[in-house]
């Protein structure tokens, strides 16, 4: 009877053990510019599933890619392209990457009656100032470029440029109107399926290289529970939803 008895202990108490609910930990999150406010927004989410904290720092992911080769405290880099993520796999400073979003440009104006919903403005040159990220650190900016190169105006916007460090800053001087226009990241201006507000040409996706957006587990968070968790997070349907809802594609 004692025999069984003490299993019986044995057993509720590993019982009790197992339904403690993992030690929530913190992890820091270095997100594209274009993904901040979608980030922001998946974070409440995400911290009412799981428990963890994320710290946000929003910017280029250039720098970013910069600032991890020079040691940045980063956990998870999610980029605004696929290129820097496999870079930084190729040189050991990332253990894991995946998709979490494909995103969409769009020629943008905080003026509502600016943009008609096709290029013409952009054709015709009659804008003061056109806000483009800086190509070299932002895949934003250099799928602007490559829609410029494509449509023949690149020779005749260069006077015009107002250049970004990132599409954060691009999108402030076009909502600003220190530029007319602007080519910012879809997600910037569009929320449950319509514009914030302004006026817009979505960009035809023929006209640029498919922006890829990937999440990188860097090499300091593999065993950082919160950053593991939100990799798998980002895959859920709940997040999914949300993502799609700035009008991303997954």
């Amino acid at each position: 009877m004692t025999r069984v008895f003490n299993k019986l202990a044995s057993a509720l108490v590993l019982s009790a053990f197992a339904s403690l609910p993992a030690v929530a930990d913190t992890a820091h999150i270095a997100v594209a510019a274009n993904f901040a406010a979608p980030m922001k927004a998946l974070n409440t989410r995400f911290e009412q599933a799981t428990g963890h904290t994320l710290t946000l720092s929003s910017g280029s992911t250039g720098k970013f890619y910069a600032q991890i080769k020079n040691g940045a405290p980063f956990d998870v880099l999610l980029a605004a392209d696929d290129e820097t993520p496999a870079r930084l796999m190729r040189e050991g400073d990332a253990v894991r990457t995946q998709t979490y979003a494909v995103g969409k440009l769009v020629l943008w104006s905080a003026d509502a009656g600016k943009l008609d919903g096709s290029d013409a403005l952009l054709r015709s040159g009659t804008y003061n100032k056109l806000a483009v990220a800086n190509p070299r650190l932002a895949p934003y900016g250099a799928a602007a470029m490559q829609v410029l190169e494509k449509l023949g105006l690149a020779e005749q916007a260069k006077a015009k440029l107002v250049m970004g460090e990132n599409i954060g800053q691009t999108h402030q001087f076009a909502a600003s109107g220190n530029a007319e226009i602007g080519f910012v990241a879809l997600s910037q201006v569009w929320q449950d399926g319509k514009l914030t507000g302004g006026s817009a040409w979505y960009v035809p996706a023929t006209l640029y290289t498919p922006i890829r957006q990937d999440a990188a587990l860097l090499k300091r968070g593999e065993t950082n529970a919160a950053a593991r968790a939100l990799l798998d997070f980002l895959k859920s349907p709940e997040a999914q939803a949300v993502i799609r809802s700035y009008g991303y594609d997954l």
